[in-house]
């Protein structure tokens, strides 16, 4: 390359820089700016309040090499191409570093914004030829979030270190999820089961044949509700006592099941969840892979889906033209549906963005296993199979329902089952909830049965269940808090301070966690409030419209906000128990302090004495006879996750990922 460099791409991450440079042809320089460059500082507020909420931006320290080498190659640059994702944060990164590289000399008219959803040729050429203006709404919306959500953790996580523990920190976002999580627990702690029982029966016609699974539906034209085994036998006896039974009626009925849409952001991380196990952030991290790009075989880089946060469930018409001849060459014209298959995206969603779908429809998910890794294949199959589905008919099924009655119509039984007789969609995309059951049965209205078999069995209603990745996710965007983008980053954090962990795949709160939702529901309550939220949530989508003030937002949260602050910092107490034990070094009372992982014996003589120890769970070292404590890990796959160890570590190293239930402990 010469010393004039004719132009300079920036993005985001080197494998998006590597996947565009096989693209662009020509005398292009691409640089990574791994992340945000410029930000607000890391340790202080980083926000003139007098001056309108004015932000004080610097380069992040651990960019300086980054943007010296930018700064040194757009300096040697006619043009400067800004290639960062195309949402809220890629246009800010793009949009700060237009204005740091402004003030080193450098023209407006040098920069070009570019965007694109996918990184494929024509996308990339495209959006080159066809450069736009900066989105100056984005970028305010994106600063304001920016300051609203320091604000916020500025100013309440230092006074749940002092109050609380060290290290805490609360968030806007992260702080209701965590409400969310408590508070489901707090349900099932509280949940008493119900009893009910259930009858069902055994018929068979005049030929002898049988006929199982019919459920006692109603009795005296009323649903069924028996709720003791007093009741369910005196049940059985009536029924017993009956002479004689007859089919009442059978119904026949056709039903469709339509296909769901292509994926968005939140949907791919439930379905990821549900059906790979994935995790939020993991999701996030493959579906990262696959739109940058992944060499397949002695070929270039290919991004092979488009861009991964969006809350859009619209497609392209070249993608709907491509996904339509593909259904109708590659699995049948009886599948595809007359018209496009057409869905409605969520109020408030951005309709410039597409859906995730594959950048081609016949990059099959068969044809890039063999270069893809095991979890790669796995989400591209989920994505494709997702996409091409969304645009196939549907599934058609035939309901059977079928009535038997007594003479004297005081008991009904009932039995249902459901035929797919066209698999439409199905044939490509398996929903979870999608099964054939029972088989259709030969009966007709009028049809005399006789009683074979009765059965009647105990059941209790359950808890409700504890918030999975899945679950949270779909709560949070149904009740309209955070946007795509925060979801995986939401539940990773809750997770890394200590506040919730992992049982079993479910989001379970940990005892500090508990104690900071209590706390700052009491002493934030607007922050902590769900409606709340959401209407801030919907407030700064205005912003991102152009519809709403940014600086009017914060200035109509702050007045009141910071009085909160100025209350809590008075008046939430200290959290500190008292114990029975004494400290070892000085005599003094020990007392039972917090940390980030969770609680700890502590000298009440604290600064002066310095002595702590880990808080015994009540449980004995099997190998030592020492007290088991929690830990918690702090490297590789179990990191954040509690354990148990020995508290004559390290001459003991017993550990245990979980403790004897209690009865055991008692034996």
């Amino acid at each position: 390359m010469g010393n004039k460099s004719k132009s300079l791409v920036l993005v985001e991450s080197p494998t998006k820089a590597r996947t565009i440079s096989q693209i662009l042809k020509g005398d292009y320089t691409i640089l990574p700016t791994m992340g945000h460059i410029i930000d607000l500082p890391e340790n202080r507020l980083g926000v003139s309040i007098k001056r309108g909420f004015e932000p004080y931006y610097i380069v992040m320290p651990k960019k300086k090499k980054i943007i010296q080498e930018i700064e040194g190659e757009a300096k040697k640059s006619q043009e400067i191409f800004v290639a960062t994702d195309p949402d809220r944060e890629g246009e800010a990164i793009g949009y700060l570093l237009k204005e740091y590289l402004k003030k080193k000399g450098l023209r407006e008219e040098q920069f070009k914004r570019v965007e694109f959803h996918e990184i494929t040729p024509m996308a990339i050429k495209n959006a080159f030829k066809n450069p736009r203006e900066f989105d100056e709404n984005l970028v305010h919306a994106q600063k304001t979030r920016r300051i609203l959500d320091r604000i916020v953790g500025y100013y309440i996580s230092p006074i749940l270190w002092r109050k609380v523990a060290k290290g805490l920190s609360a968030g806007r976002v992260q702080s209701v999820a965590l409400r969310m999580i408590v508070e489901r627990e707090r349900e099932i702690r509280s949940f008493v089961p119900k009893e009910y029982w259930e009858i069902s029966a055994v018929f068979s016609d005049k030929d002898g044949l049988t006929y199982d699974e019919f459920k006692l539906h109603r009795i005296d034209g009323k649903k069924v509700e028996i709720t003791s085994k007093e009741e369910a036998s005196q049940v059985e006896n009536d029924i017993l006592s009956v002479g004689s039974w007859e089919v009442s009626s059978v119904e026949i009925k056709k039903k469709k099941k339509n296909p769901s849409p292509p994926f968005t952001t939140s949907s791919l991380q439930q379905s990821a969840f549900n059906k790979l196990k994935f995790s939020s952030a993991k999701t996030m991290q493959i579906a990262q892979q696959l739109y940058e790009g992944v060499q397949l075989g002695q070929s270039e880089n290919i991004g092979l889906i488009t861009y991964m946060r969006t809350d859009s469930v619209n497609i392209s018409k070249e993608a709907l033209a491509e996904v339509r001849d593909f259904i109708r060459d590659k699995i049948g014209a009886d599948f595809l549906p007359e018209k496009p298959n057409k869905y409605k995206s969520k109020k408030g969603a951005q309709e410039a963005h597409e859906a995730i779908r594959p950048t081609s429809v016949y990059r099959t998910p068969e044809s890039v296993k063999g270069q893809l890794a095991k979890d790669q294949y796995l989400l591209y199959k989920l994505i494709w199979e997702r996409f091409v589905a969304s645009q196939m008919l549907p599934a058609e099924y035939e309901q059977q329902v079928v009535s038997v009655k007594d003479r004297g119509s005081r008991f009904e039984f009932r039995r249902s089952n459901s035929q797919l007789v066209f698999p439409g969609y199905l044939k490509v995309y398996q929903e979870d909830e999608t099964k054939e059951q029972g088989e259709k049965i030969s009966l007709h209205k009028g049809d005399a049965l006789t009683l074979k078999e009765i059965e009647k069995s105990q059941h209790f209603t359950k808890p409700p269940a504890r918030y999975t990745d899945a679950s949270l996710v779909r709560e949070l965007e149904e009740r309209g808090i955070g946007r795509p983008s925060t979801y995986a980053p939401t539940i990773q954090t809750i997770i890394q301070r200590g506040y919730v962990t992992r049982q079993k795949g479910a989001l379970a709160p940990t005892e500090l966690g508990e104690k900071v939702v209590e706390l700052l529901v009491q002493f934030f309550p607007e922050v902590m409030d769900y409606e709340f939220t959401a209407k801030m949530e919907d407030g700064l989508d205005g912003v991102e419209e152009g519809k709403e003030d940014g600086k009017a937002l914060l200035e109509q949260f702050y007045p009141s906000f910071v009085e909160r602050v100025s209350y809590a910092s008075k008046n939430m107490e200290k959290v500190v128990e008292e114990s029975e034990q004494v400290c070892e070094k000085c005599g003094a009372p020990m007392v039972i302090r917090w940390g980030r992982n969770g609680k700890f014996l502590s000298c009440s003589n604290y600064p002066q004495c310095k002595n702590t120890k880990p808080l015994p769970v009540g449980v004995k070292c099997p190998l030592c006879g020492g007290d088991l404590v929690p830990r918690r890990a702090q490297k590789g796959k179990m990191r954040g996750r509690v354990f148990y160890g020995c508290s004559n570590y390290p001459e003991c190293r017993y550990t245990t990922q979980s403790l004897p239930k209690e009865e055991e402990k008692k034996k």
